[in-house]
């Protein structure tokens, strides 16, 4: 890696079962980055993040392991980016008490995601109140130049920016303002909701990277369309068929209109068997390194362990260097 490529940073939340929404959101736009050879990447399993609601600690073991067995599966290699986990890298959080000082309580109690949080009634800890403070620190902790963020995560990387220039302005220059890179697609919707982003907690809309092949054929088969019998694309005033025509798009390799145009004459039945077809096409070679993974626990850990060096070594230089800027000896 050469010191001129800009600098990606993006964290994935183990918070349950990877589903395509996850997939189309950030993964896909991350590995198409990390194929590009002007770009040095961190990618990171953000399990601090997932701390701020309720769990199983039992549950969270297998969730963590499972999100890095599913990340690897779904084509994050860790020969071309920095693979690790975020708490492994104790820095995350130290540079996130530093930032505390930075950020003022109005500022965060006014964050969009933490009020929706509150309002489905999440638990309104310290965590998940300061949660925009830490992911700040995990991208500014590796001078990010870019983060891939999906819409709803720009107030969040807004406030990473201030945070930059707020600890420039009062202690030297240290930090770049990192921009986003938006994700192609927009929210998935669920498959039996189209006014609901496509959750876990809507299991029966969710399509699972993991799903059997049966099972998808049939979520699939009984998603929700519109009284209309033509394909079309018109979010604003057909968002449940759109939200499948987005979905074969992006598995598909064609734009919304290219997908209308390939079913102008023909129906639901025969567009969803062949977007069944052409989501399997996608997920089965996934699936197979997916199961080839889960029977080889020693070499998952074995990569997570190289990459969490490769993090650990640079995220202490700049810690370091930070420390240095405001008296820290």
């Amino acid at each position: 890696m050469t010191k001129n490529k800009k600098i990606i940073v993006s964290g994935l939340k183990p918070s349950g079962t990877l589903h395509i929404g996850n997939y189309l959101g950030v993964i896909k736009k991350a590995i198409e980055l990390q194929n590009e050879n002007k770009y040095k990447c961190f990618y990171f399993i953000a399990d601090y993040h997932s701390l701020t609601v309720n769990f199983d600690p039992k549950e969270k073991e297998k969730e963590i392991f499972n999100m890095v067995v599913d990340t690897l599966a779904l084509g994050i290699n860790p020969s071309k980016s920095i693979f690790f986990i975020q708490s492994h890298i104790l820095e995350h959080a130290n540079l996130a008490w530093i930032f505390n000082n930075l950020v003022s309580t109005g500022r965060l109690s006014n964050m969009i995601e933490y009020k929706e949080k509150i309002q489905e009634g999440h638990n309104p800890n310290a965590g998940l109140f300061d949660y925009p403070v830490l992911m700040a620190a995990d991208i500014l902790l590796y001078n990010a130049d870019f983060v891939p963020v999906g819409e709803d995560q720009l107030q969040h990387l807004e406030l990473t920016r201030d945070i930059a220039r707020a600890f420039n302005a009062r202690f030297g220059k240290t930090f770049k303002e990192p921009k986003e890179i938006l994700t192609k697609i927009p929210r998935v919707m669920s498959l039996n909701n189209p006014n609901k982003k496509m959750s876990k907690t809507l299991p029966g809309g969710c399509l699972y990277i993991c799903d059997s092949e049966e099972i998808i054929k049939q979520k699939i088969k009984t998603a929700v369309t519109d009284s209309e019998s033509t394909i079309g694309y018109d979010p604003e005033n057909r968002p449940a068929i759109s939200n499948l025509v987005l979905i074969f798009s992006e598995f598909g390799g064609l734009t919304p209109n290219q997908v209308v145009e390939k079913f102008k004459n023909k129906g639901y039945f025969e567009f969803k068997k062949e977007l069944a077809e052409v989501i399997l096409n996608t997920l089965k070679p996934i699936q197979q390194k997916r199961k080839e993974l889960l029977k080889n626990k020693k070499d998952v850990i074995k990569i997570l362990n190289q990459g969490d060096k490769k993090a650990s070594e640079i995220a202490k230089i700049n810690f370091q260097k930070i420390k240095d800027k405001i008296g820290l000896i």
